[in-house]
């Protein structure tokens, strides 16, 4: 069962004092609610919370919600950063958008996308999911920048993350579009890539914003 965005948004904020700040509950000022607020009585009557004066507490019947609340804002964070290149302020409140989206497995598709990070863009942790376990128990690495290939290596290009129009038109002209496949030959001084019969030197900057899916 799906909560309300308010409800999420309570819940967010709830882990984040109780877990990550050391606190055992939540004063209504720290949340940005009262005792009549909607979202606040949803949580109550679902039994994922409890209401003691003004402060509220993290049931054990909420804690997994909460967790993965703040697992799909935080992945929302990076998609918006890695991807789409949406940073500061619009970044921010585009992640606030997404987060809600995020339910039924998408959130998992996501983080395999991302390679499985373990930091929001913040420096935050994201929670893992069970797709985490899974990938380091399998060795998957995922998607993976460029730059975290070895020479030899060659991959698939899934994205690439750069919002600049004279890079992104400097990396079509070589070839490198989502699909794909490429190998790469050298790491220094500047990588050194085929695609096709071509080869093409791009720098670290630029090669932090190819992404590949490994291939063996």
């Amino acid at each position: 069962m799906n909560v309300s965005e308010k409800a999420e948004e309570i819940l967010e904020a709830l882990w984040i004092v109780i877990e990550e700040e050391g606190d055992n509950a939540a004063h209504f000022e720290r949340l940005s609610v009262d005792a009549a607020d909607a979202g606040l009585q949803e949580l109550q009557r679902l039994a994922y919370v409890e209401v003691k004066g003004e402060r509220v507490y993290l049931r054990p019947e909420g804690r997994e919600e909460a967790r993965m609340t703040v697992r799909r804002h935080r992945l929302a964070e990076r998609l918006m950063m890695d991807v789409l290149d949406l940073k500061g302020a619009e970044g921010d409140a585009r992640a606030c958008e997404m987060e809600h989206l995020l339910h039924r497995g998408v959130d998992t598709k996501l983080c395999t996308l991302l390679n499985h990070p373990t930091t929001c863009p913040h420096g935050k942790p994201i929670p893992p999911g069970s797709c985490c376990e899974e990938a380091r128990h399998a060795g998957d690495t995922g998607v993976v920048a460029l730059t975290e290939l070895k020479a030899g290596e060659s991959g698939e290009i899934a994205y690439l993350s750069t919002g600049n129009d004279k890079k992104m038109q400097k990396l079509m002209s070589m070839g490198v579009l989502p699909g794909n496949r490429i190998v790469l030959s050298r790491t220094f001084p500047s990588y050194i890539f085929k695609v096709g019969f071509s080869e093409f030197a791009v720098d670290d900057e630029l090669a932090r914003e190819i992404f590949i899916r490994r291939q063996e």
